[in-house]
């Protein structure tokens, strides 16, 4: 695509705007914050020409590479003989700035107040809501007041008013959206709402998963991947236990790490910091739990897990937001209701083919959808959003010493390769805890601390994402590449 030009004044007061295939320049010497700001057009919020003659362009720019992105304004009025002229840049840039898309989305926000540190409602009236007006989007915002809160609005959703939901809480609320589909009248349908987060909790592994760890850390990004971002489909899993089914899109744990989890809630001030304070007191006490753990295995040899994250990995980046897309919105679910159990309920065989048991004390049993739980961990390195199966780790125990150098590097996911990670791809799985005292947290949920049974289901639920895979760094030892 060639340039486009627009001049706008003159003398000191000249402007202009350039538009390239890529990327979006504003130039206005007089401007003495934002002389020239040039951006992405991922970036570009809105440009238009309202009230017959005034310019309007809003996009996120940065001054610095590693800064966060700012919302930057540019308001003024066009001359009559410019209108014309005007009027056909600012629909240019547009039609660039969301080809594949459809401009000023209609949002179902949910803040959750009391989030993490408590400041998701001071982070939404002062970063997000005014990228999402600036950006011209519809917004409902609900400020969640009590527990199952976020689950009694998403399944009371009217599903034909919005194209999205945006959570602005931790992982927990997103549960509960979930699990509100799950309830809703038409469970299949609601499940292709696409859901995102704005992290405001404590661990934040579903905006690290798909922002990546360092993108994360700004809610301007997680408010433009609710502007720009393409739906994704995502696996879901389903719990069992004493008969009753619920809904878990990110991880459920056993043992040590259950203790950093539901044994830091008074901790929440103090951010993601509980988790370091959690585990440095479990490698004090330094116990073992012992769980019997039955596994439907799919894969087991991590070096082919990692092979086929490069492959998958690159499929998506091809295909993401395109007709090849394997995420279709349109298309009618096969059931109104939640999909059938194979592998796990009554009846099931988990001693039967394809199964394998592990019978002895460990660290901890953790299982999870998505690579990072938290900014500091990457729990499960070769996850993928939708390839039907779910990640399963069994770590043995070991020595207080290796469990210190086992944080690190836990943010680039290297104990994946430690001995002592038994590292499974899986159907599904079942635990049996053999001691009666101890913690279970399913996304984040106190559960009972007893026999439960979960399975996978292949691209049941949605995400939004701005590039159609999880925003981890994973690869090969040099030594195997």
């Amino acid at each position: 695509m060639a340039s486009h030009s627009l001049h706008l004044g003159s003398g000191t007061n000249t402007s202009k705007f350039t538009l390239t295939e890529k990327e979006l320049v504003l130039e206005q010497p007089a401007n003495k914050k934002w002389p020239l700001v040039r951006t992405s057009l991922r970036n570009v919020l809105w440009a238009g020409i309202d009230d017959g003659n005034r310019l309007q362009i809003s996009v996120l720019a940065t001054k610095k590479r590693k800064s966060p992105l700012s919302l930057v304004h540019v308001a003024g009025v066009v001359p009559d003989a410019d209108i014309d002229s005007a009027a056909a840049f600012t629909s240019s840039v547009m039609h660039s700035a969301y080809y594949g898309l459809t401009p000023r989305r209609r949002l179902k926000v949910i803040v959750n107040p009391k989030s993490g540190p408590g400041k998701g409602a001071k982070h939404f009236r002062k970063r997000v809501e005014p990228i999402f007006r600036a950006a011209r989007c519809h917004v409902a915002v609900t400020f969640t007041s009590r527990a199952r809160h976020a689950q009694e609005i998403a399944q009371a959703l009217p599903l034909d008013d919005f194209d999205a939901v945006v959570v602005l809480s931790g992982d927990g609320s997103i549960y509960e959206v979930f699990n509100g589909f799950a309830a809703h009248a038409d469970p299949a349908r609601a499940f292709r709402m696409p859901v995102t987060p704005v992290p405001t909790g404590s661990g934040n592994g579903s905006s690290n998963n798909l922002l990546g760890r360092e993108a994360a850390k700004d809610l301007a990004m997680a408010a433009l991947n609710a502007i720009k971002g393409h739906p994704m489909s995502i696996d879901l899993v389903s719990i069992l236990q004493n008969g009753k089914r619920t809904i878990s899109f990110m991880t459920s744990c056993l043992g040590v790490m259950a203790n950093l989890d539901l044994g830091t809630e008074h901790l929440r001030f103090m951010g993601s910091q509980r988790f370091v304070v959690g585990f440095l007191r479990e490698v004090i006490k330094h116990r073992s739990y012992p769980y019997r753990v039955s596994i439907k295995v799919a894969e087991s040899d991590k070096y082919k897990m990692v092979e086929t994250l490069d492959a998958v990995r690159a499929h998506a980046q091809a295909v993401h937001g395109t007709a090849a897309s394997p995420y279709n919105a349109s298309a009618a679910p096969t059931s109104k209701g939640l999909p059938e159990l194979k592998h796990i309920g009554p009846g099931a065989d988990v001693d039967g083919d394809g199964w394998i048991t592990f019978a002895k004390p460990v660290m901890y049993v953790y299982a999870g959808k998505g690579p990072f739980v938290s900014k500091d961990l990457m729990q499960f390195p070769v996850s993928h959003p939708d390839d039907g199966l779910i990640d399963v780790v069994i770590s043995e125990r070991t020595t207080r010493l290796a469990m210190i150098k086992g944080m690190d590097g836990s943010e680039r996911g290297e104990q994946y390769w430690m001995d002592i990670q038994h590292y499974f791809k899986a159907y599904a799985y079942r635990v049996e805890p053999l001691a009666p005292k101890g913690y279970l947290s399913i996304d984040g949920e106190a559960y009972p601390h007893e026999t439960f049974e979960a399975e996978v289901h292949q691209g049941l639920g949605t995400f939004l994402s701005m590039y159609g895979h999880y925003m981890n760094d994973f690869s090969l030892p040099p030594d195997r590449k």
